[in-house]
């Protein structure tokens, strides 16, 4: 098992490793959109980089800075997150999902200008219970599809009761549907289950001791 486990995270190295080529390789006029998700056993974590190139960016900028003044204001970025994450949907075998926003950073305008600039956002999706064996994520991206170019990639679980299987992807990568596994919770091993044993005995040994000290003190 732990075979595979090396396998797959190898082939998920390689995606990325081909995804972060493209995403250093972006066009000026394209708003690069890359996300990556993480699936643990109850949720799911996913970060979306937002790059947009030099001629693009006047327009990634009108669409935070609500009242032009040039600085991008706490109130204006938060509008701005909700308005990225209304746009993005997940779904586990059909189930949609609620997503929510646990972070972002944003550069500055110059930045931005310079085509240097990178949103980070950061979204936390709760999962509901889901029996062990094969299941499906879904996620996609609908923000600004008028200039952008998206990537989409599954991180290697750190659960070991997470299995990622398949990853696909439509041809511009809007869309990302990840089969996985859920594996069963590992049961204790007999050396845990000797360790308990032994601790019990100790814990019982002293209470026994405690015991007899006190009848001894009080005749």
């Amino acid at each position: 098992m732990r075979a595979g486990k090396t396998t797959t995270a190898l082939a998920l190295a390689v995606v990325l490793l081909l995804g972060g080529s493209r995403a250093s390789a972006h066009r000026l006029d394209e708003y690069l959109q890359a996300a990556r998700l993480k699936i643990d056993p109850a949720h799911v974590e996913f970060q979306l980089d937002l790059t947009p190139g030099v001629a693009v960016a006047d327009s990634v900028i009108a669409d935070i800075d609500r009242d032009r003044d040039g600085v991008l204001s706490a109130d204006e970025r938060h509008a701005y997150v909700e308005q990225v994450m209304r746009a993005i949907s997940l779904d586990v075998d059909g189930l949609p999902l609620r997503v929510r926003s646990v972070g972002s950073t944003f550069p500055d305008v110059q930045a931005f200008r310079r085509g240097e600039g990178t949103i980070e956002l950061r979204g936390d999706v709760s999962l509901p219970p889901l029996a062990e064996g094969a299941h499906q994520l879904s996620y996609r991206n609908a923000n600004r599809p008028d200039v952008s170019v998206y990537l989409a990639n599954a991180l290697v679980p750190e659960s070991d009761r997470v299995a990622v299987h398949v990853q696909r992807r439509d041809t511009d990568q809007r869309e990302l549907t990840i089969d996985y596994e859920l594996r069963p919770q590992p049961s204790a091993s007999p050396d845990a289950w000797l360790w308990l044993g032994l601790a019990c005995s100790l814990a019982l040994a002293a209470l026994a001791g405690l015991r007899a000290q006190r009848l001894t003190a009080f005749p």
